[in-house]
């Protein structure tokens, strides 16, 4: 069975992670792996670097981002979809399930433009909502696209069979990132330091704040009271991952990385990899930002999240949540109180009934 499996981000790479090895090592699969979008810009750092690295052949390398303006987004979305258009035709007939995930912009660009060439999809996270993000509407897109659908609660299950009209084909297995928990070699603080040269016994907080897509106006405001923030924790090292490909993100980068040349607290790194931003999450103090994975497997770490903003709002969240508005004082009252909190002693919601990967192969192999 020849599997064309779509990453378009280092996010979107280490959530598949587990589902990729499995599909590697089984023989019953063929692994295409097609990767475009961020993977491939040396501004994001040219991440296709790790999946190579990880022993994974790539088999086509699409190079598709040019800007992040709402016009080079729209042509960055025509520029993917005439990209894609050879690679399904000439995929058709060899090409047994695509395979995709989340609610990129260019997610939906590569699947929207193999819809004429009818080859069967499966979706991977649908069924969410973030209503702080244009992204919603490509995710939801996505899910009515596919024929197949792997979510990650019972509600977003219940999601994808209201947009699609059915429940055929449905199969709430949980987050395939938790996977990774189970099967990555975590680095102690000691090779942390030595592999990214962060000492995370200092107190860390981990940030990562994309541009929200929807008030992208609003950007550069946010920058400015995250900056004011992160200049006031003197008493905190600050590690940033830098923000997607996103509408006006690049006033987001310019703005941390100027703060991390001039504060020595205050650090960025482009991209850890998946062990390294594991690692991150399990040796910090806590996490702040409007990113996915402090929704989804902070919990797992037992880590409170502060997080920002409407990006992932409406998606749901365990108690270790704390919703804030972007602002400085509310952000550091908010620091204040988490604290007092210790660490978080409840269950993550994304947690499944086993191994993802495994039950997803399982499926697959079902497929006719």
């Amino acid at each position: 069975m020849r599997i064309s499996v779509l990453t378009s981000s280092r996010a979107d790479y280490g959530i598949y992670l587990p589902l990729l090895k499995r599909l590697k090592d089984d023989v019953y699969f063929d692994l295409n792996i097609i990767t475009f979008g961020t993977h491939t810009s040396k501004n994001h750092g040219y991440t296709i670097d790790n999946i190579k690295a990880d022993g994974f052949q790539i088999d086509y390398q699409l190079e598709t981002v040019l800007g992040d303006t709402p016009k080079d987004i729209a042509e960055s979305m025509a520029l993917t979809m005439n990209r894609f258009a050879p690679v399904w035709e000439k995929e058709k007939g060899k090409t047994d399930l695509i395979i995709c995930l989340g609610d990129r912009y260019e997610m939906f660009a590569a699947v929207s433009a193999s819809i004429p060439f009818h080859i069967p999809i499966a979706h991977i996270h649908g069924g969410e909502t973030t209503l702080g993000a244009i992204d919603n509407k490509f995710r939801h897109a996505l899910s009515v696209m596919a024929n197949y659908h792997f979510t990650s609660t019972a509600s977003h299950a219940k999601k994808v069979k209201e947009l699609i009209g059915k429940n055929a084909n449905i199969y709430n297995v949980g987050a395939l990132s938790l996977d990774n928990l189970e099967n990555i070699q975590l680095l102690s603080i000691h090779e942390f330091k030595a592999k990214f040269r962060i000492d995370l016994s200092i107190p860390t907080i981990l940030v990562t704040f994309h541009p929200e897509t929807v008030s992208f106006e609003r950007n550069e405001v946010y920058a400015k009271e995250l900056s004011a923030v992160f200049k006031a924790l003197l008493n905190y090292q600050v590690v940033i991952t830098m923000p997607n490909a996103d509408t006006m993100g690049s006033i987001i980068r310019e703005e941390f990385v100027n703060l991390a040349n001039e504060y020595k607290h205050i650090i960025t790194v482009e991209n850890f990899g998946v062990q390294g931003y594991f690692s991150a999450m399990k040796h910090c103090h806590f996490l702040l930002g409007n990113t996915s994975s402090g929704i989804i497997e902070a919990a797992s770490f037992k880590k409170y999240v502060i997080n920002l903003g409407d990006r992932q709002k409406g998606r749901s969240a365990g108690k270790n949540i704390i919703n804030t508005k972007i602002e400085k004082n509310t952000i550091l009252k908010t620091i204040k109180k988490i604290n007092l909190l210790g660490e978080y002693s409840g269950k993550n919601i994304y947690k499944g009934g086993g191994a993802v990967a495994t039950q997803i192969i399982e499926i697959l192999k079902k497929i006719e």
